[in-house]
């Protein structure tokens, strides 16, 4: 992998991390959390979209989209989870 790879990983993942929080909860996470919510949203996405029919191009604003997309639905999860324990405010 090279660097501009990990790059655009990066940056990808921020981008779609920090969305997803604004739609999920109204405000990003901080830098760190944004880019593993975002690239752990990509996996989901890119798992999940697929197996719903949704096909999306192949440049970074549509890998954007589908990172973003896993994001929310990972907030989601997580955040049932968490009501369910008590955990979440």
């Amino acid at each position: 992998m090279s660097g501009e790879s990990l790059l655009i990983i990066l940056l990808v993942g921020a981008i779609a991390g920090w969305l997803a929080g604004l739609i999920v909860r109204g405000y990003g996470f901080g830098l760190i959390p944004d880019i593993c919510v975002g690239i752990i949203g990509a996996l989901i996405g890119s798992w999940l979209l697929p197996r719903v029919g949704v096909h999306l191009g192949a440049g970074i604003i549509d890998q954007i989209i589908v990172a973003t997309i896993g994001a929310v639905v990972l907030l989601i999860i997580l955040g049932l989870f968490h009501r369910r324990r008590g955990w979440w405010r």
